[in-house]
């Protein structure tokens, strides 16, 4: 079947299926195929009313839904007979319709727990008053309930086909995922240092289990401080927190992650081991569903997302491995001990920013910082043009620090490149980056 194809190799693309088949026990089957995210539609019905558009709203989100008219088919006889009252006609009405037991007790502002209990005892009485004709609709009910059942017991809901905390906004709120708002939130991006070189000759298979095992402890570091993750694309992720939940604490969360990303997220191919490098900015992005009616891609967009990702490339630049803006570093209370690696343009930028390096939780008792006062002069020296005192405690840091020192070794080849061209007069402190 193509639509299990799909479903193998994307699992989280919703399905709707247009049949000419409106038998209930055909569309059952499909829902007990143990995933979320199929919607099962008479084709000949397409045109009627907005069933289309509430079908794939109803996959994208993770959700199943079933044709009315297979619903009636359900219902209907079921209820045959029997005196029911307006909530057990509402709870038929939304077992037949395909909604998982969470769903249902969200719409009904009650427990899972006691949606559950409610079922049971519908079920009862429906037996109870059940004719041999609607016999066989009961059963049909039961197999649909049975099959919602097991789906959540998989974990095949919203919750898991959704970045996290979006499924929950969406419930709570009753929000239209095609909507957008503007937020106030860190962005985290980051990519494995020397990964696209080495992996040219790797074999596919091997890189593409090593990567898989990479973005599983990514994964972790993120979702452990309560981060979305946005996409993965090849070796780069996208997280952000602060979004689609408030969460006060987004930069220092943020931050740890980035931290945790460095420290254990180090991917070996060929001998070779190959670190994570990341950067965090935070500011006001647009987010929301940025993709089509077909594909859902909650994410954000602005500024604050492109700083972050010229912030993650200039790791490469400064010999670093996390840097974040200084609107991130001005929202953190001492958590973690950082330096001041200068003030940049970036692409596109005519104002200059500071750009601080990360060199771990204050908590951790980070090694001997005895070497950071003469880095912190000599990138005062650089910036009042004092070139010769700030060669002098560049040299001094990097041997302060055992003969290694990325942003040292980046400003003394920069003053050397100043001092033998015309911008040493147009000199500010600013370091401009011409490339994104």
């Amino acid at each position: 079947m193509r639509r299990k194809q799909v479903r193998k190799r994307h699992p989280g693309t919703g399905i709707v299926v247009l049949s000419q088949y409106d038998e209930p026990d055909y569309a059952i089957s499909l829902l007990s195929e143990g995933a979320a995210g199929y919607a099962y539609l008479l084709k000949d019905r397409v045109a009627e009313g907005d069933e289309l558009f509430r079908a794939i709203r109803a996959v994208t989100t993770g959700g199943s839904m079933l044709d009315p008219r297979i619903v009636e088919a359900l219902v209907r006889p079921a209820s045959q007979g029997t005196d029911l009252t307006p909530d057990e006609e509402e709870l038929l009405q939304l077992l037949a319709e395909g909604r998982t037991m969470k769903a249902i007790a969200v719409a009904q502002g009650t427990t899972p727990a006691a949606v559950d209990d409610a079922v049971q005892k519908l079920f009862l009485k429906l037996a109870q008053a059940a004719s041999s004709g609607a016999s066989g609709a009961l059963r049909r009910l039961k197999l649909l309930h049975q099959a919602i059942v097991d789906r959540e017991e998989q974990g095949e809901s919203l919750s898991r086909l959704l970045p996290t905390g979006i499924a929950e906004k969406l419930r709570r709120e009753g929000r239209n995922i095609g909507g957008t708002e503007t937020l106030t939130v860190t962005v985290l991006m980051s990519d494995i240092r020397g990964y696209t070189t080495i992996a040219e000759d790797a074999d596919p298979t091997v890189l593409a289990r090593q990567l898989n095992e990479h973005r599983a402890e990514m994964n972790r570091a993120i979702l452990a401080e309560s981060g979305t993750v946005m996409q993965f694309v090849g070796d780069s992720v996208m997280a952000a927190w602060g979004m689609p939940l408030e969460d006060p604490e987004h930069p220092r969360k943020a931050v740890q992650a980035a931290w945790e990303l460095s420290e254990a997220s180090k991917l070996v191919v060929r001998g070779r081991v190959l670190t994570t490098r990341v950067g965090v900015s935070t500011g006001n992005v647009l987010a929301g569903n940025l993709g089509s009616p077909y594909r859902f891609d909650y994410t954000c967009i602005g500024d604050t997302t492109n700083l972050a990702s010229r912030l993650e490339g200039m790791n490469k630049m400064l010999g670093t491995s996390v840097l974040i803006s200084e609107s991130t570093a001005k929202r953190l209370k001492n958590e973690f001990v950082m330096r001041l690696t200068g003030y940049f343009a970036v692409a596109g930028k005519k104002q200059g920013i500071a750009v601080y390096e990360v060199l771990g939780p204050t908590k951790d008792g980070t090694n001997d910082l005895s070497w950071l006062p003469s880095f912190n002069q000599a990138l005062e020296g650089v910036k009042t043009g004092a070139f010769e005192d700030a060669k002098a405690l560049f040299r001094k840091t990097i041997w302060e620090r055992g003969g290694e020192d990325g942003p040292s070794q980046f400003y003394l080849t920069k003053i050397v490149q100043l001092e033998k061209s015309d911008q040493l007069r147009e000199w500010t402190g600013v370091v401009r980056l011409d490339e994104k």
